[in-house]
This record gives C-alpha cells, structure tokens and sequence, in this order.
C-alpha cells in the first residue's frame, strides 16, 4: 500500500499584497517553485493560510480525484498558484497528470512531463480552485510547499483498508503543515562527503576562507584526477543561488576562461560548457561534448553536480591541458539565468591565490581581497567623512573664526581645503587600486555613478584653481558651478556606497543599509539644525536675513562692502554643534570600515571569538 501527498506553492498573499505572475508560472520554475527562479522577494515562513486538499482519502491507481486551493477562511483570497505531486524518493520527479478544464480559470504545464502541473490563467483574487488529478502507476507521496493530507493509493484491484474509503472531504483542523521554502539566506553546506579526501586526494576550493578545516562552507569546488579522468565536483547553496560553476583560468580574473556551469531546471540539474567574455562580460554556452554529467542533485536550495572533463580539449581555439598545465580556479554562482546562458556572478565570485595542477591534491586559498577593502575603506573615510565634513564647514562657517587665520587663509576656507583635499586624495588612490586590480572590468565592479563621481571629483580641485577674483563678474558662475559640484559628486557617493553594499565581491551585510540610513539622516538633521542657528543669528544681530548660506553665491556690492569684523551671533553655539558633529560622524566612519575592512562580518567576528577563547 502507498501513500502521496499533494502540495502547492502560492505565488500571491492574501489581501493583495503581491502581484503573481499574470499569465500563470513559467515551466522554469518547475523544480523550485519559486517566482523568477531564485530571485524576487521571498517567501513567507509562517503558517500559510492557505490549504490544499483533495477529496478522497484513497484511491485507487488510474483513477481521478478532485484536488481543492483555498484559504481557512471565506474572505481570504489568492492570486496565482502552482500545483503538482512529486515521488517522495529519488530523483523527486514530478509525477501524476491533470486533466484539462472548461472554466478557464487554470491551464496545464509539463514539467519534465506531459500536463503534470497546473497554473493559474490570471492573478484576479480566487478564493478556492478545484482541479482533477489522476493517480498513475506506483507513486508514494507528492510535496512541493503546502501539504495536503495524505492519499493511499491502492493497487488495481486491490482491497481498501478496513476503514473504507472516504468519499468525502476531511474538516479542516486548527493544526495545519508549515509551509517550509527553500532557504534564501546564506545556506552553509553542512558536513558532507564532499570534504573527503581534500588535500589528500583531491584538490578543493571552498568559500569562505578556512571554511574547509570546519567542513562548512557556503560553496565548494573539487578536483579529481584518476589516469587521464578527471572529475569535477561543484555544490553550493549560498543565498539560493540559479547556478553554480567553476572556470578554468591562466590568471585569476574570469576572462576568456572554460566554465562548467552546473543549473536545476525543469527537475533536473544540468551542466553546460560555457566561454567567458570580457567586453561585454557574458557567458557564452559552448559545445559540452568535453564534459558528461556524472550525478547531480538538488535539495532545500543546495545544488551539486559531479562532471568528468577530459585531460585535454579545445575551447574557442584555446587548448586547455590539465595533466601538466597549471590552472586557477574561479568559483562562482549567480541569482538568474537567461535563455543564452547564466547571468552575472552576483551571489559569489572567488578566484584561488594561486595556480597548481590538478593532478597534484591540493587545498586552494581565496585570492586575496585586501585592496578591494582598501578601495572600500579609502571611499567610505572620503566621501562618508571628510567630503561631508567639508561641505558643512564651507556652508556655515563663514562667519564664524572672523580675524583667525591659517596658513595665511580664514579658517573656515583652510579647514574647508584639507577636507577636500583629502577627500581628493583618498578617492583617487581608492579608485587606481580598483582599477589595478580589476582593469578594464572595472564597469562591470563599479557602479556607474560612482565613475561619475570619480570623474567629478577629479576636475574639483582643478577648477578651483582658476576661480576668478571674488569682485569678477564670472565670480558667481564660478561659485554656483563649485557648489553643484561638490553636491552632486557628494550624493552619487553615497549613492554608490548604498550600491557597493550589495556586490558579491564586498561580502558586506544587509544590515549596512541602516547604518548608512542613520547616517544620512542625522546628516540632513545637522544641516537643518545649522540652518535654523543661522537665522537665528540673523535676527539677533538686528539684520534682514542674509545669511542664509546661498547668499554669497551671487555677492552684491554692499555686501562686499559691509564684511563683519567679529563673529556673527551664537559663533560658540555653531562651534559646540560642529564638535558634536564631528564626533558622531567619526563613529560612522569608524564603524563602517571596520564592516568594510572585516568583511564577512560574521565570518571574521566568529574567528576572533574563537581565538579570544583559545
């Protein structure tokens, strides 16, 4: 006697509050279940409010039974959906079919199979749908996100248990299945026949750093060499990623490489050839006849793939020899796929620090990441520190220090001048690391903006040099320019550094986010705190208010005129709010690049912990 049970992944909230796929579910989301194959927002993790139940529970093989969606109570309803059984055992295969429908409300799709799934037709709110599954051959138990309730399939022929069968639907209870997605957050593969053998018998290289000792690592890539064999084992399950693969490479950037790329689809793992390219970086699918898929899997987000290459093969002209070249190898995965080939490596891309022949068992280390901490240090220290410090001394400072000097300059313009200066300096040392490092692929590591602000940043201090006499006529087109300037390239930096928070290669939290949050909004707080002091300044030295900051962009003759001799009213109350300015926004720069510099956070406090207590 076997059983099944019947599941169902809802791609839509109750009371509307996302939009599913309006044409129903692609047949690439087959094996997951997931909208847009790993990527989009995630599932929920709570109990669903919604149920699956068919209307039988036994049945006969052959026959058809009635498979019912609807929510726990009346009011709530859905907006797409996605049904199908699977076997309980190896391979999981989708299994049983659907049988077509009048009402037009669902359609049927094959998943490595013929109209083994049903969708919805269009993302209006249902409140219930009522499909007719047939039960085929021998199947056990069917499961994607939503259990139903069991089913016993009887053999043709065969006798029902002493209770009968029910004919009728079982009440719903107050007890219901946890709906339990595959992981979206960072899956660390836990200890697993992969790690055998590393170092000794085969040559591995995982992610993150040290990962191996403890046999947890987020992705794994190994080497097997056996004669003239050898066996490529790839599997990782960080941040549920559409693909993994390995490249092999004369140097350790990924350009004009040979990949193996290991990608679930429809049910089944399979594994391409592909070629990379530099300009624009895209992954080309090759002829895969170097290559034959050994085993594959793919559970709760983790893929795995085991593919023999051969000893040698030729690849867009380019022979690769792996029984006595020396390779690097390039681990990485990625959230999307398209229909050429896999997308850009955004989950995770590391190059070994070396290259050796896979021939000889070796355990790789990661490319070091240090100028990119550098490049990331030197940014944040710039344009979260010094560039913010400077721009507010130079808007309401002006009148403050009246009659103090350096270097032979008022103070508000020296102090102005080091910031900036140092802003400069910082952001061109910060990006002629990038760009060592990474070339002519710095677009592709780069946001846009933060070339542009690059690009700004470099002409600033230049077109200070020719800035007319302050009584030119040209003097205002001269302020208003610099001050644009400075803005701009001030906001597309903070712009880039929320955009750097999401690069693979940063390794840095999500939770950055609201630190660079805090930080803009106590920013905008403090400029809207000195703003207010300036008024208030204004008023108490019995003037009209002039001194707002954008007033001297445009300087009349009495104002030129009329300069003060002495500090403008509540110069100690600017000066005491400065100091605090100053000492809040060092702790943010401190703290964001020690994130920076440590990253992966976790990782790097998790072994400090760990040598504290040794």
């Amino acid at each position: 006697m076997l059983s099944f049970i019947l599941l169902c992944a809802v791609l839509s909230s109750f009371l509307q509050l996302s939009h599913p796929l309006p044409n129903g579910a692609p047949e690439t989301v087959c094996f997951t279940l997931m909208p847009f194959h790993g990527g989009g927002i995630p599932p929920q993790n709570d109990i669903s409010p919604f149920e699956v139940q068919p209307t039988v529970n036994v049945i006969g093989q052959g026959q058809t039974l009635v498979v019912e969606i609807e929510g726990i109570t009346p009011e709530l309803k859905f907006g797409g959906f996605m049904l199908h059984a699977r076997s309980v055992t190896p391979p999981y295969s989708v299994v049983g079919r659907f049988n077509p429908t009048s009402d037009g409300l669902v359609k049927l799709i094959s998943c490595n199979g013929q109209d083994n799934t049903v969708t919805h037709v269009s993302p209006q709110g249902k409140s219930r749908i009522a499909v007719d599954a047939t039960v085929a051959q021998d199947y056990s138990h069917f499961w994607v996100g939503i259990e139903s309730t069991p089913v016993q399939v009887v053999p043709r022929g065969g006798a029902p248990p002493s209770g009968g069968i029910s004919t009728t639907r079982r009440p719903i209870t107050s007890t219901r299945p946890v709906y339990e997605p595959s992981p979206v957050a960072s899956n660390i593969l836990s200890t697993d026949p992969i790690y055998d053998g590393c170092g000794s018998t085969k040559s591995c290289f995982a992610v993150p750093d040290n990962c191996l000792k403890q046999r947890q690592c987020q992705a794994v890539a190994t080497v097997t060499a056996r004669g003239e064999r050898f066996f490529f084992e790839i599997k990782s399950g960080h941040n549920n990623p559409a693909y993994v693969a390995v490249g092999l490479s004369t140097d350790d950037r990924m350009m004009e490489d040979s990949v193996i790329e290991c990608v679930p689809q429809a049910g089944q793992v399979n594994v391409y050839a592909s070629w990379t390219v530099a300009r624009p970086y895209n992954a080309v699918r090759q002829s895969g006849s170097h290559l034959r898929l050994q085993n594959a899997s793919y559970t709760d987000g983790v893929i795995y793939c085991n593919v023999e290459r051969d000893a040698r093969s030729t690849v867009m002209g380019k022979t690769f020899d792996l029984l006595n070249e020396k390779y690097y190898l390039l681990l990485a995965s990625g959230s999307s796929i398209r229909d050429s080939g896999v997308a850009f490596h955004d989950i995770l891309f590391r190059p070994t620090s070396r290259s050796a022949r896979l021939t000889d068992p070796t355990n790789f280390e990661a490319a070091s990441v240090l100028l990119y901490r550098l490049h990331g240090a030197f940014m944040l220290i710039a344009w979260i520190g010094t560039a913010s410090a400077g721009i507010l001394v130079a808007r309401y400072f002006k009148q403050t220090w009246v009659g103090s000097q350096m270097c032979g300059k008022d103070q508000w313009f020296a102090w102005h001048r080091i910031f900036m200066v140092t802003t400069w300096t910082l952001t061109m040392v910060g990006f002629i690391i990038i760009f060592f490092r990474v070339g002519h692929k710095l677009r592709i590591h780069m946001p846009s903006s933060g070339l542009v602000t690059t690009i700004i940043c470099f002409f600033q201090p230049i077109g200070a040099l020719f800035r007319p006499h302050p009584g030119s006529k040209n003097r205002p087109y001269f302020n208003w320019g610099h001050w644009f300037g400075g803005n701009a390239a001030h906001i597309l930096a903070i712009v880039t550094i929320f955009f750097a928070v999401k690069l693979p290669r940063a390794e840095l939290p999500e939770w950055m986010d609201w630190i660079l949050v805090a930080f803009v909004a106590f920013h905008v707080f403090m400029h809207f705190v000195f703003s207010i002091a300036g008024c208030a300044s204004d008023r108490s030295s019995g003037q009209r208010i002039t001194a707002f900051p954008m007033t001297d962009m445009t300087p009349s003759r009495s104002s030129m005129g009329s300069e003060r001799k002495q500090d403008a009213p509540y110069s100690k109350l600017r000066k005491i709010l400065l100091g605090l300015y100053l000492t809040i926004l060092i702790l943010f720069v401190i703290a964001l690049v020690v994130i920076a510099v440590l990253a992966p956070i976790e990782t790097a406090v998790n072994e400090i912990t760990t040598k504290i207590n040794n």
